[in-house]
C-alpha cells in the first residue's frame, strides 16, 4: 500500500510524475521549532519547506526518544543534517532533566499531531456518500412517522417500506446531486447526503420501524435507508504528489460557496481509476482570462497561474473529494486541478 499512517518512521523517498530530487528549505526556516497545541505536520512542514508535501523526505527519527513515531504538542524539533542533506529529528532532553509520566493511564493526555486539520473535514466524512442510482432507488424508503408525522427528528419513530437485511443500525440519507463530468458529459456518480440515524425496532413483512436516534435534518418522505458501514475512511494521511498525471477541476464545493478558500471541500471530477488516492496532492490553477489582442483584435487566452493547493482525502471511482489547504486568492467552480510539480 503506497500511502502510510501519518508517521515519522522513516525517511521516504517519494517518487512519481514531477518529483522533485530534494525538498527545497523555505527562506528564513528555523534551526528548532516547539509544536504546539493546534499545530499539524503540514503547518509545520511549511515552517521548513516550500513545498510541504515534501515533509516524509526529511523527517528523521530519534531512536533514542520514546515512541518516535508520533509528534506530540511540547516536542522540540530540530534541522539538522545528515550527509549534507537536511533532516528534522525530534530533540532530547536536556541531560539531567527527568520527565514524569504515569505508568497507566485510561485515556491519553494528549493526542499526536496530525498531518491536516482534522475538524476541517471530520464533520464532512462518513456524512456524504456517492452511490449508484439503482442502490439508492432500491433503498427502503421513509413512508412517515408515528401519528402519521410527515416530518421527525431525534427521539421520534418512522415507518419505512423495504427490507433491512438484518441491519441493526441504518443510516438515513437523501438524494443529492447527480455529478457529470462538464467536458465529456459523463456520470460520475450520485451523492447521497446523511440526515439522521436510527435503530431497527422491528420488521413486518416489507415495513421497517426504524427509531431515530440522531439527526442532522428533519426526516421526510422518501427519504432512504442505507447501512451506516460503508468502506472505511481514512484520517491519516501522508501528503503526496500523484503517481500518476492527473488534469481535472473542481466541479462542487460543500456549502455552495461562490468564492473558495482554504478549508472548503471541493469535489473533483477526477477518481481512482484515474490513479489518484486519499494523501495526494493537486494544485489548483486558475484558468487565464480571455482578452481582444489590440493590434489584430484576435481573442487570446492568457496562461492559467497557479492559485492554490489542495489534498484529497477520499477518492471514489470516477471522483473524489478535496481540502483546500492553501489559495493565494479566491478559488472557484471549474478551477483547474493537476500534480503540483
Amino acid at each position: 500500500m503506497r500511502k502510510l499512517l501519518c508517521t515519522v518512521t522513516a525517511v521516504l523517498l517519494l517518487a512519481g510524475p514531477g518529483a522533485q530530487a530534494e525538498p527545497e528549505l523555505r527562506d528564513g526556516h528555523p534551526d528548532r521549532y516547539t509544536v504546539v497545541k493546534g499545530d499539524t505536520l503540514w503547518d509545520i512542514s511549511g515552517r521548513f519547506l516550500n513545498e510541504p508535501w515534501y515533509w516524509p523526505e526529511i523527517w528523521q527519527v530519534n531512536p533514542q526518544v520514546d515512541n518516535p513515531h508520533l509528534i506530540y504538542p511540547g516536542d522540540t524539533l530540530a534541522l539538522v543534517y545528515v550527509d549534507g542533506q537536511p533532516r528534522i529529528t525530534k530533540v532530547q532532553s536536556e541531560p539531567g532533566v527527568v520527565r514524569l509520566s504515569p505508568k497507566v493511564r485510561s485515556t491519553p493526555i494528549q493526542t499526536p499531531v496530525p498531518t491536516i486539520p482534522l475538524d476541517a473535514i471530520e464533520a464532512f466524512l462518513g456524512k456524504t456518500r456517492i452511490v449508484a442510482e439503482e442502490d439508492l432507488a432500491n433503498a427502503p424508503y421513509v413512508l412517515q412517522g408515528r401519528d402519521g408525522r410527515l416530518v421527525s427528528g431525534a427521539g421520534d419513530r418512522v415507518y419505512a417500506r423495504g427490507k433491512s437485511k438484518g441491519q441493526k443500525v441504518l443510516g438515513v440519507f437523501r438524494r443529492s446531486q447527480a455529478y457529470y463530468d462538464p467536458e465529456t458529459e459523463e456520470f460520475l456518480g450520485l451523492e447521497a447526503k446523511a440526515v439522521g440515524q436510527g435503530k431497527v425496532a422491528s420488521q413486518d413483512g416489507e415495513v421497517i420501524s426504524l427509531d431515530l436516534t440522531q439527526t442532522q435534518e428533519e426526516v421526510v418522505q422518501n427519504d432512504r435507508l442505507l447501512p451506516t458501514a460503508d468502506a472505511p475512511i481514512t484520517t491519516n494521511f501522508e501528503p503526496s504528489a500523484p503517481d500518476e498525471q492527473i488534469r481535472g477541476v473542481m466541479i462542487a464545493v460543500d456549502g455552495g460557496v461562490k468564492n473558495i478558500g482554504q478549508y472548503d471541500v471541493v469535489t473533483l471530477n477526477r477518481g481512482a481509476r484515474e490513479g489518484l488516492e486519499p494523501g495526494d496532492v493537486l494544485a489548483v490553477f486558475k484558468k487565464g482570462e480571455v482578452i481582444r489582442d489590440p493590434n489584430t483584435r484576435e481573442l487570446v487566452e492568457l496562461p492559467s497561474e497557479r492559485a492554490g493547493l489542495l489534498m484529497v482525502f477520499q477518492t471514489y471511482e470516477k471522483l473524489s473529494y478535496g481540502l483546500v489547504l492553501k489559495a493565494t486568492r479566491p478559488l472557484a467552480l471549474l478551477d483547474e486541478v493537476r500534480n503540483p510539480n
